[in-house]
């Protein structure tokens, strides 16, 4: 008998926590019955049809998410032709809370495995191996007695919350987990009860022992795990817990582990701020959902969210410079028009988060946002991932634009590649929305959103773009997309923007040589030759001090050219930006 859990991903670096947490709680006796799959959302329905049809497995059991169940619909009809006799079981968000519906759709599926699924699968699989045999664990002789199961026909036996100390750890091994995300948990549920999130529905938050915790941080700091990414809704909603978990990856840092946490902004305490500005950098990367600036909105989704708050802690972990800082949006929300979004836009702007995610409100089953969707107006997907098209307050149309304004933060504010030039760029508008936007639109009318340009090509659009604001300045935005373009790149072919240094190659020559014979700047490539050092690193020719563009003043063109050096072997951890000397 093989169960085979099936795993269906966004991308390749995600894995599935679930369907390893299932597998572990069923326990040792009924491992080799249990075999995991995981695909990702990219595959064909033709690849992963055949891939499991070649697997045979008597009983399937696929992970229905927002992201993957288009796919999964696709796949059931073509399953019961293959695998006739293969019984297929659903379990997960997306078909927890419209158990009967899904039944009724998909007559193939033998059930749903509604809710938190550990203790239910353990019992199924126990009832396919065993049918009753104690010696392996199994109680049921019929699939109708175990709680949990959304059957024909049958009523569904609500079962308890789980016991966290209760779940096995789910990593016995990290085979097959090399360049991916690892994800843990170490509480569920969450006290806060914003509309929109499932989080919401399981308000009791429980905790994972602390002991058992620290056991398994130190397994993942052991293996050298290059990410960690915690999945508890708000880690900080247990001062205690938070800090003795942020104690502990301090005091056992391996020098490479990165923890990643979902974090409440308003309600961290002195305490922790203290703890978290001396970690290393790179060490703890927070995520902060603000979601919207306007009370109203707010006040509408149960959020009680101190806006000012939040900005004075996040300047704060700013100023240590050691912890990467994402701020989350959400477009769509109730209250929320065209207009006000654009507030809550520059606000969190205002912030400068090492990344702002401009997200769209996703009406999920299950939420108190979609029992009153009708009520606000708010018509959305008719498939997953259920995402708003239009509410009362704003049109699919402003939706639209704020699609392609998403896409304009991303290249040219996430990707880190532009932080001399934007701020420089900014002031030549009314607020920072405003530029995203006008950057859209030269977008839309050069066709850049149907044929996307290379990351390389990027800085000549933006180039291009600045250009139609503010003509005089050319000089200016050349210098700083070169130095932007340097920092993160050691590129063999030069950009057109860039300046012509046939004029000073031998200045710049004399400067290697000189450093070759007695190094004053070039100190760890002492072991090299002047030809090899010139290769590693990089020498530019400014007239702007372009390297203060985040401060507020103007950038004053000098007589003489700055020459500096782009030293690629002393990266910045958080911004991987190459150090700099004024030589």
């Amino acid at each position: 008998m093989q169960f085979l859990l099936t795993a269906i991903n966004a991308k390749y670096i995600h894995s599935n926590p679930a369907v390893y947490s299932l597998k572990a709680f069923a326990g040792k006796k009924l491992e080799p019955f249990i075999t995991l799959a995981e695909y990702t959302i990219n595959n064909r329905v033709e690849e992963i049809l055949g891939d499991i049809y070649r697997k045979h497995p008597d009983v399937i059991g696929f992970s229905c998410y927002i992201w993957n169940f288009r796919l999964i619909q696709e796949l059931l009809p073509e399953l019961a032709k293959v695998l006739p006799e293969t019984d297929i079981w659903l379990g997960g968000p997306e078909v927890s809370f419209e158990a009967e519906k899904v039944l009724s759709k998909f007559p193939m599926i033998k059930g749903i495995m509604v809710g938190e699924g550990e203790e239910t699968f353990r019992d199924v699989i126990s009832y396919y191996v065993g049918n009753g045999r104690e010696e392996i664990g199994s109680k049921y002789h019929r699939l109708e007695d175990i709680p949990g199961l959304a059957l024909r026909d049958n009523t569904v036996k609500v079962r308890t919350s789980m016991d966290m100390n209760e779940i096995p750890f789910p990593y016995e091994n990290l085979q097959g987990f090399e360049n991916r995300i690892v994800y843990y948990e170490t509480s569920r549920g969450c006290p806060f009860r914003c509309s929109y999130c499932l989080s919401s529905i399981d308000k009791s938050v429980r905790l994972r022992n602390l002991d058992l915790v620290k056991s398994e941080l130190q397994f993942f700091l052991d293996k050298k795990v290059p990410q960690v990414k915690l999945i508890d809704r708000t880690f900080n909603c247990n001062h205690s817990h938070a800090m003795e978990i942020w104690r502990y990856i301090k005091e056992h840092d391996n020098g490479v582990t990165n923890f990643h946490f979902e974090v409440a902004a308003d309600i961290m305490r002195e305490e922790e701020l203290t703890l978290l500005s001396d970690m290393r950098p790179g060490l703890v990367q927070l995520e902060i959902g603000v979601q919207t600036t306007n009370r109203n909105t707010l006040k509408e989704i149960n959020r009680s969210t101190d806006i000012a708050q939040i900005a004075g802690v996040v300047e704060k972990i700013k100023d240590h410079r050691n912890i990467h800082i994402h701020l989350d949006l959400i477009a769509g929300l109730p209250f929320e028009g065209y207009e006000s979004f654009q507030k809550s836009f520059n606000d969190v702007y205002a912030m400068k988060p090492a990344q702002l995610q401009l997200g769209f409100l996703k009406v999920l089953k299950g939420t108190k946002i979609r029992e009153k969707a009708e009520q606000y107006g708010i018509v959305y997907q008719e498939n997953p991932p259920y995402e708003v098209l239009f509410t009362k307050w704003i049109s699919y149309e402003e939706i639209l634009i704020l699609k392609q304004v998403e896409e304009m933060v991303e290249l040219y504010y996430n990707s880190g590649q532009f932080t001399h030039m934007l701020p420089v760029l900014e002031r030549e508008f009314v607020t920072p929305f405003e530029m995203y936007l006008q950057l859209a639109s030269f977008y839309q009318e050069k066709g850049y959103f149907v044929n996307t340009p290379a990351r390389s090509h990027r800085y000549q659009i933006l180039l291009e773009f600045a250009l139609t604001v503010s003509p005089e300045k050319e000089a200016l935005y050349r210098e700083l997309l070169t130095f932007d373009y340097y920092l993160r790149e050691n590129a063999k072919s030069r950009p057109s923007f860039c300046r012509d240094l046939s004029s000073y190659r031998d200045k710049i020559w004399e400067f290697y040589q000189r450093e070759e014979k007695e190094a004053q700047i070039l100190t760890d490539y002492q072991q090299y030759h002047a030809r090899q050092t010139m290769k590693m690193t990089h020498m530019e020719v400014f007239f702007y001090p372009v390297w203060e563009a985040d401060s507020n003043r103007e950038l004053q063109k000098s007589k003489a050219p700055d020459f500096i050096l782009f030293d690629y072997a002393k990266r910045d951890v958080l911004t991987k930006e190459a150090g700099i000397h004024i030589v």
